[in-house]
Formats: structure tokens, C-alpha cells, sequence
């Protein structure tokens, strides 16, 4: 999963690369901007509570083994021209699909659209069958929080700092591809 970050979206004729067709994107993926929802509910393996990272973030509520589907990333398929429209109106919750159409996860019954970003994730988005699911990594212990890579490009990178706090964090969310080119050089 390749996500680009969001003003790359906007781009005119914004294609994913070769790497990136056929997996999910991000085009606009900023969890903390989303609307709240009354009242966050998330399933038997994740809770949904205050984040030491940023905002609200998901937390496992058991120990959960790798490669267990966690949560399922849900909102209203659009099309390209609707996904572009959400992208300038800053719907920071815009995900790639395919060529033809993006999932717009800024809904109340999206809790997956509040787990953070991290440079050290114990999850990634994974499309089934065009259904994004987040998977555990590894083993993620009950309390943990769940993460996963927003996994951004270089466009603007700056104007995304990472709150991780993990020990290989790079300071912007950018993809662990980008990690040399934006990490802090010794003198």
C-alpha cells in the first residue's frame, strides 16, 4: 500500500506510478481533521481513546496475533472527479482504490479513519478484493497502539510532521522509502 500525500491528489492527471497500480493510495489521509463522531466505537480487537501520538487513536483491546485483519477501512466509493472535488474542499480522509474510483472515509461509521500514523507502524492497509483492511505487522500486545505508515510522498512533506515518537522516526510522515531523504543528517 503506496500512499501519496494529499496535494499530489490534486495534481492534473495524478496517476500512481507502476509501483503504486493496483494498491491503495492515500490521497488525503490526515485522520486528525476528520469529523468526530459522537461517540467512537470500534470492534472486539481495537478501542478508540485519546492518543499520546495525536488526537484520538485505535488501541488493541487483546494481544493480537500477525496478519489479523484489525479493522476495516469503509466510506462511499466516488469517482475521480468527486475524489478531486473532496480533495480541494480538504477531505482529509480521501483513499485510492483503483483507477476509477476513491473511498471517501470521512463518515461517522469510519472509526479506522483515526489511527495514527507512525514510522515504525505494527500494521498496514492491505486492498481484498477492493476492501482495505488494516493488518497487524506483528504481534501488538493489548493497550498497544495501533499504526500503520500513511506512507506519503515528498510533495510538501514538510507541511506533515510526525508525532510518532518512535526511536527511527524521521520527523515527517513520509514512506519508509523516503526515510533518507527526509531524515535529519549528523553533522
Amino acid at each position: 500500500m503506496s500512499p501519496v500525500s494529499p496535494d499530489a491528489s490534486a495534481m492534473s492527471g495524478f496517476h500512481p506510478s507502476k509501483k503504486e497500480q493496483g494498491r491503495g493510495l492515500f490521497l488525503n489521509f490526515m485522520p486528525h481533521l476528520c469529523n468526530y463522531p459522537r461517540r467512537m466505537t470500534g470492534n472486539e480487537l481495537i478501542e478508540f481513546r485519546t492518543s499520546t501520538i495525536h488526537g484520538t487513536g485505535g488501541y488493541a483491546r487483546v494481544d493480537i496475533a500477525t496478519d489479523t485483519n484489525l479493522i476495516e477501512y469503509v466510506g462511499k466509493k466516488i469517482d475521480k472527479q468527486e475524489a478531486l472535488r473532496q480533495c480541494e474542499a480538504e477531505n482529509p480522509c480521501v483513499f485510492y482504490l483503483d483507477e476509477e474510483h476513491d473511498l471517501d472515509g470521512n463518515v461517522e461509521w469510519n472509526p479506522a479513519r483515526f489511527l495514527n500514523h507512525s514510522c515504525s507502524p505494527n500494521a498496514e492497509a492491505q486492498d481484498a478484493d477492493g476492501r482495505i483492511w488494516i493488518v497487524a505487522l506483528r504481534e501488538i500486545k493489548a493497550g498497544e497502539e495501533v499504526t500503520f505508515n500513511y506512507n506519503y510522498d515528498l510533495v510538501d512533506y514538510r507541511e506533515h510532521p510526525c508525532r510518532c515518537g518512535a526511536t527511527n522516526c524521521v520527523g515527517y510522515i513520509v514512506a519508509e522509502e523516503f526515510f533518507p531523504s527526509v531524515r535529519p543528517r549528523s553533522a
